[in-house]
């Protein structure tokens, strides 16, 4: 089909390419901050949030550091690092506070997308013991883990999570922690749900089955302007917004290259796939009631910490186990074999390949995970479900993850396994890179992006105002006032149906 050039008059305000919670989030920020804005949405599938959003591509735990043992690594003397975690913890708090501002004003109908799930973390062998408890100790000194159990008794243990315990070794040593107040959120449910309720109002358009292909600076007018085709039609215009949002998952990178923005240079790379085991016998996914974390194998990448995981997907128990890494040269679920090869260039090259040689035992790790037999799956999920039949499961492919390489004075290149706001300087254009803990911290990233990118509006009255009214904590400290994160857990628990909160003391730290 021949493509057909047309181009558009007046761009909105603002265009956002990619329908992922990212976008999501962002797109109603702004809406409720600014409700005169216009915004374009672009994406390449035909439907919302199909990528790393949708929930069976993403391990669905909303991420609060309660279990995640990644997040808590120990030092060489043996202390243990909590200040990651309690950013983590405090940013779901904020994240949570967004939504239930939301649900209150009618703008989500219900909170569906978000249950109760105790949060666990699970261990065995003394070394691994050891380290676990001292995690409990360290994370007690923050009052965001209040209400952290933490036990070495087997019995214990088997009243969480039997299906943990049944089978196993009675001489071996094992540990658990676990949190009540955990949570399972269906990510992709709740960016259709912000997606629905944003077409609907004035100055928001949203465009399925259009893919970006170029973007660049407008000279003439300011701003940027992307050049888009609807891949139906095979019609191709150009679109002008004052400010350009990427958030396109794994594809934000070939993207972020071409705006060929200073600060773009030197980021790179490096797709990770996963797949799952899902459980297909009723009576097992039953008998389960928790998000059960493990420790990661060495050189294992954070997205590949082993879970036995209880989820509710389109309103039905799931149960899942992983997930189990694996290496693709693919950027997107429903992307090419060519994205990374065309992401190389000669600004990310150098940074790229110091990441690997200083990443060797990842790389292996990937070989192995590669090459795992069906035998090989099934005793990996015998570590934490003894008595696991693999008649029971199936196999079930998960997203595509791109860890972020950027540029280090010292080390050359590094690998990132976080997320990153990339910006240009004049705060006209932004990308999100990276993967885990993105989409429960999106709230908080998006708030960060507001500050870079808009930073007259945000420090302006009506601005700060209706901040606030979204979000209780705003400005403020969670991780250094107990009282504080009492009543926003209080009020976020009230309004999304989740379990009411035993008291927090007030802690020191």
């Amino acid at each position: 089909m021949a493509k057909r050039k047309t181009s558009s008059n007046a761009g909105p305000d603002v265009i956002l390419i990619g329908a992922g919670i990212m976008s999501a989030t962002l797109g109603v920020l702004l809406k409720e901050l600014q409700p005169d804005i216009t915004i374009d949405i672009y994406e390449r599938l035909d439907v919302a949030a199909a990528e790393s959003s949708d929930a069976w591509n993403n391990a669905g735990t909303g991420h609060s550091a309660f279990c995640e043992l990644n997040y808590t690594p120990e030092h060489p003397d043996g202390s243990i690092e909590t200040a990651k975690a309690v950013k983590i913890a405090e940013s779901f708090e904020i994240s949570k506070q967004f939504w239930a501002f939301l649900v209150e004003q009618g703008f989500l109908s219900d909170a569906n997308f978000i249950r109760p799930i105790p949060h666990m973390s699970f261990v065995w062998g003394d070394a691994n013991v050891e380290y676990l408890r001292k995690r409990f100790e360290a994370l007690m000194q923050s009052h965001l883990f209040h209400g952290m159990k933490y036990t070495e008794d087997p019995d214990q243990v088997a009243n969480w999570v039997p299906l943990v315990m049944e089978g196993r070794e009675p001489s071996q040593r094992v540990a658990a922690t676990r949190m009540d107040i955990g949570t399972d959120v269906n990510f992709g449910a709740l960016t259709r749900a912000m997606f629905y309720q944003l077409q609907r109002m004035e100055g928001i358009n949203l465009y399925f089955a259009h893919e970006v292909r170029d973007l660049w600076r407008s000279k003439s007018q300011g701003g940027w302007k992307i050049r888009v085709e609807n891949v139906t039609t095979g019609d191709v215009r150009d679109v002008r917004a004052g400010f350009l949002f990427i958030g396109a998952g794994g594809g934000s990178l070939r993207l972020l290259e071409k705006s060929d923005i200073p600060e773009s240079r030197g980021y790179g790379g490096f797709p990770v796939s996963g797949q799952w085991l899902k459980c297909l016998n009723r009576d097992i996914i039953e008998r389960h009631q928790a998000k059960v974390y493990g420790k990661a194998a060495v050189g294992s990448p954070p997205m590949s910490v082993p879970h036995l995981d209880t989820r509710m997907i389109n309103g039905k128990k799931e149960l899942l186990f992983g997930p189990y890494a694996g290496f693709s040269t693919k950027f997107l679920k429903h992307g090419s074999y060519m994205d990374l090869p065309k992401s190389i260039q000669m600004t990310n090259i150098a940074p790229m390949l110091m990441a690997g040689l200083h990443n060797v035992p990842l790389t292996r790790y990937l070989i192995q995970q590669v090459f795992q037999s069906p035998d090989d799956r099934l005793s990996a999920l015998r570590d934490y479900f003894p008595n696991a039949s693999m008649e029971d499961w199936e196999l079930e492919v998960a997203g595509q993850r791109v860890q972020v390489i950027k540029k280090d004075e010292e080390e050359g290149g590094v690998l990132e396994f976080g997320t990153e706001v990339v910006s240009a300087a004049d705060g006209s254009i932004a990308a999100l890179l990276g993967a885990s803990p993105g989409a429960s911290t999106a709230v908080s990233i998006m708030l960060d992006l507001l500050k870079r990118c808009f930073p007259e509006q945000m420090q302006s009255e009506p601005w700060q105002r209706k901040l606030k009214e979204m979000i209780l904590s705003f400005g403020k400290s969670l991780a250094k006032d107990a009282q504080l994160t009492q009543q926003v857990r209080e009020y976020t628990s009230r309004v999304l149906d989740l379990p009411n909160i035993e008291p927090i003391p007030e802690v020191t730290r």
